[in-house]
């Protein structure tokens, strides 16, 4: 569980790339809106910070160039927060009554022909966005 600023940020990467863009989930998991707001933070953030950077530094006089890199560097620093939280929560095992729901449809799906691969011991988040992601790519194939 010591995992580095690093590698978290790359399982939190990874987490939000693996979860599902499917409304519904927003019902049932509190990580769908978690994983919206870091991807809403990775596309939009980048520019705003480039944006308020270059606008205090047309507004005002070259002395702002301090306060303008500051506040560039804080709107920056946003998104990395944001997929260093979503690694940290991606580490972390699932409740027990998550656990269990998240075994049994591990069972159903391969009961019913499928071969997933995924840690039945212990659990983690990240585990959950695998299975969700599979669901959802086993979805629309048939479709």
């Amino acid at each position: 569980m010591n995992i580095s600023v690093v590698e978290l940020i790359k399982l939190g990467r990874e987490y939000m790339r693996l979860w599902p863009q499917r409304a519904e989930l927003g019902n049932y998991f509190a990580e769908y809106q978690a994983v919206q707001i870091c991807r809403l933070a990775l596309r939009y953030l980048p520019g705003i910070a480039l944006f308020s950077f270059i606008m205090q530094l047309y507004l005002g006089p070259i002395t702002l160039l301090p306060q303008a890199l500051i506040y560039s560097l804080f709107i920056l620093s946003i998104p990395l927060q944001a997929l260093l939280m979503l690694g940290v929560k991606a580490d972390k095992f699932l409740p027990v009554a998550l656990a269990s729901w998240y075994k049994e449809s591990v069972a159903r799906v391969n009961e019913a022909g499928g071969s997933i691969k995924l840690s039945l011991h212990k659990p983690r988040f990240i585990d959950l966005a695998k299975l969700l992601n599979i669901s959802h790519q086993s979805q629309n194939s048939h479709f």
